[in-house]
């Protein structure tokens, strides 16, 4: 499904991680790997050196992998180089990391990420770095909710990602209480929550086991974003895979998201993964 997948770099650290999480989807997609950095206008040269820097770390350990890898430097404004470029090269999917101004206020409200999440034709996994090491992970959290969009590639991206890695996939389904006026809210109980287990995840279980991704399926209810932080922290997961889509990105706006509140509390490291432009 990945054919070309390219990781934006610039002089923080945290991009370097971001690029080495394309570098383990790209090994097992036996795709080629676009290393970009776009120098903003003015950019200060020891900025300009670290950028370098990654880029020729990320090159050397592509190659080390068998992976076939091009470094790419270019002056401009990142979104519209980037836009480019994945329409010049019919790119898959963009891997760039979140900055911390991203977390500090609305997310998706006036930021480079949001203009990559929404503006980009291709795939987009956006990435919160929480720990620096660990981008090998051991076990990665998927919170499931309502009906998935474009479930084909989703599972493909996370069958790809565990597959690399060696990693543990946890499918974690939440359901909301029942809400009534004079009685507060009622929690299914077990038997009853799994009666209302998704098709989606049983669909996800089935395309795991059929590629041999080890996995277990968990059920729990309450806030969305309080149950995914609390499972991530208490079960010491490594990585946490959100799906986003671009209504919900753009409903954000106005309503906010479940996704932004993990984004800003997640104890673990996080991908905002947004399927291709239908």
């Amino acid at each position: 499904m990945y054919k070309k997948i390219l990781a934006a770099v610039n002089e923080f650290s945290n991009s370097e991680v971001a690029a080495r999480y394309a570098l383990t989807v790209a090994k097992s997609s036996l795709a080629k790997l676009f290393l970009v950095f776009v120098a903003e206008e003015g950019i200060e040269k020891d900025k300009l050196r670290h950028a370098e820097s990654a880029l020729e770390r990320l090159f050397i350990e592509a190659e080390e992998n068998g992976i076939e890898a091009e470094c790419i430097i270019e002056g401009g404004e990142p979104v519209k180089k980037i836009h480019g470029f994945v329409e010049e090269h019919g790119i898959d999917i963009v891997f760039a990391a979140t900055r911390r101004e991203d977390v500090k206020k609305r997310f998706f409200v006036k930021t480079l990420s949001r203009q990559l999440m929404v503006g980009l034709p291709c795939s987009v996994a956006m990435v919160r770095v929480v720990r620096m090491g660990g981008i090998h992970p051991g076990n990665i959290l998927v919170p499931l909710r309502g009906r998935m969009t474009n479930p084909d590639e989703r599972e493909y991206f996370i069958a790809k990602l565990a597959e690399s890695s060696g990693a543990k996939v946890t499918l974690f389904y939440l359901h909301e209480p029942i809400t009534h006026f004079f009685h507060g809210e009622r929690h299914l109980k077990p038997v009853q929550r799994d009666k209302h287990i998704p098709h989606d995840m049983e669909r996800f279980s089935d395309y795991l086991h059929k590629h041999k991704i080890p996995f277990e399926k968990k059920t729990g209810y309450g806030g969305i974003a309080r149950g995914i932080t609390l499972e991530a922290a208490f079960k010491r997961n490594d990585l946490i895979v959100m799906g986003a889509s671009e209504k919900s990105l753009l409903n954000t706006i106005v309503k906010g998201n479940p996704v932004e509140d993990v984004l800003r509390h997640t104890p673990c490291n996080m991908i905002i993964f947004r399927t291709r432009k239908s």
